[in-house]
This record gives C-alpha cells, sequence and structure tokens, in this order.
C-alpha cells in the first residue's frame, strides 16, 4: 500500500529534504526513522526536495509499505523516533499511483519579514529583519506581473539544470502583519530558488531599487542580472502542497 505523510521540519540543522553527500537530509533522518519503526528500509518521496535552510509546515512525503502499523497511526509511531525539529503531523493510505512529487498539483511557500532596528533571535530564525517598511502597494502591484504562465529562467539560481524553466504562478499574495509581512507564492512548481529571487526582487521594488520594467524585462530576455540577490533561506517556510 502507498503511505502519505505530512511532515513539519525546522530545516536549520539540514541540507534539505533530499539525501546530500555533504551533510545530514531531512529524509536522511526521517528514513531511519521509518527502518527502526518498520524493521524494513524504505525509500520516501517528497512533493519537492526543499533547500539547506528552508523550513516545512506541510511537506507531503509517499512510499510503499506493507505492515502493521495501520495508515492512519504511522505518524504517531515515527514522533518518538525523530529529533525534536522533524515532526509527522498525519499519515493515511492512498491510492496505488499517488506519488507526493508527479501528484502535486499546488504549492504554496511564504516567504517572511519582520521590522526591527536589530535582529531579534526569537523571530530572526524564520524571518528576515528589516530596519524599516517597504512601500508594500508597489511590491502587490509588480506582484501580480508575475502571475500566470511565464519563463522564469531569469528567477532561477545560474547553476540550475532542467529541460524547462516555464512555470505557472497562480497567485502571488502579500500577508500583512503588525510586526512584518509574508510574500505568499502559489503556483504548480518553482525553479531552484526561484521564491527567494521573487521575494529579494519584490522587496527591493518595495525600497525602489528595483521598477516593473526590471521585471518586464527579465521575464522577456531571461537575464538574472535584471533581478536582485537571492534572499536567505531561513525565512522561507514550504507551507501547503495541494492534490
Amino acid at each position: 500500500m502507498i503511505i502519505k505523510l505530512i511532515i513539519s521540519y525546522d530545516g536549520t540543522n539540514y541540507c534539505g529534504y533530499q539525501k546530500q553527500k555533504n551533510g545530514v537530509s531531512v529524509q536522511e533522518v526521517l528514513e531511519q526513522a521509518i527502518e527502526k519503526a518498520t524493521g524494513k528500509i524504505i525509500s520516501t518521496t517528497a512533493s519537492g526536495r526543499t533547500d539547506a535552510g528552508v523550513h516545512a509546515e506541510g511537506q507531503v512525503v509517499s512510499f510503499s509499505y506493507e505492515g502493521s502499523i495501520p495508515p492512519e497511526r504511522f505518524y504517531l509511531a515515527l514522533n518518538p523516533l525523530l529529533p525534536s525539529d522533524i515532526r509527522a503531523v498525519d499519515s493515511c493510505i492512498e491510492k496505488e499511483d499517488f506519488n507526493a512529487r508527479k501528484s502535486a498539483k499546488k504549492k504554496t511557500y511564504s516567504y517572511s519579514f519582520y521590522y526591527s532596528g536589530v535582529e531579534l533571535p526569537l523571530k530572526d530564525r524564520y524571518a528576515l529583519c528589516l530596519e524599516k517598511e517597504p512601500n508594500l502597494a508597489k511590491i502587490k502591484e509588480c506582484a501580480k506581473l508575475l502571475e500566470g504562465e511565464h519563463d522564469f529562467k531569469a528567477f532561477c539560481a545560474t547553476k540550475s539544470s532542467v529541460k524547462s524553466t516555464t512555470r505557472t504562478i497562480y497567485s502571488i499574495k502579500i500577508e500583512e502583519k503588525t510586526d512584518g509581512f509574508s510574500i505568499n507564492v502559489s503556483g504548480s512548481g518553482f525553479l531552484y530558488n526561484m521564491v527567494r529571487i521573487i521575494a529579494g526582487t519584490l522587496l527591493d521594488v518595495g525600497y525602489e531599487k528595483k521598477t516593473k520594467e526590471d521585471i518586464l524585462l527579465a521575464l522577456k530576455d531571461g537575464k538574472r542580472e535584471h533581478l536582485s540577490k537571492t534572499l536567505p533561506a531561513k525565512a522561507l517556510t514550504l507551507k501547503q502542497v495541494e492534490y
């Protein structure tokens, strides 16, 4: 049978979800816990490989399992075997053709900012500190330019190698808070560092360092030089995956 597992993790101490040679991954730790719980070596597939330092509130993982642990209680069996910065929050049985990555229809990421004259330890682990408030109206206006299907070649890390850089963004919503804001991006899928580049560019729009024309030009000719720097991973969270 196919198990769908929802996990939440603080990505600070990990090299991302997928196994890497250069560090400890969430996948490695999760699969070790699954092996301890089941006595079997089981390979997992995630909805996407979050980068080093990126967090997840609703990462979806799927794997094949035949055993005595009920699917709806599988997550409960894992938590005593996982470190405190990784938690399984739900599990269930899925159709035999379900695949956490291939079956995903929509993913939502959130990049968070807070306002402060100094970095605050209780906030800084999950959000980026801003000394002054940007122009959110301009950010909202330019965010609309990125919605829809586009070639996002300019919004991708240079070392990325993919067959196509065309992606669909369903929405970019700016969520205002009393002490900051977040940029929530929902799409069919994302390129390497895409959301962090979008967030950095929109932030610079709010500070009048980038313009609407810069974004339109980047979408037209695909050149990374028109856009802003890639923001740090620590403020990015995979919020939800929909099927």
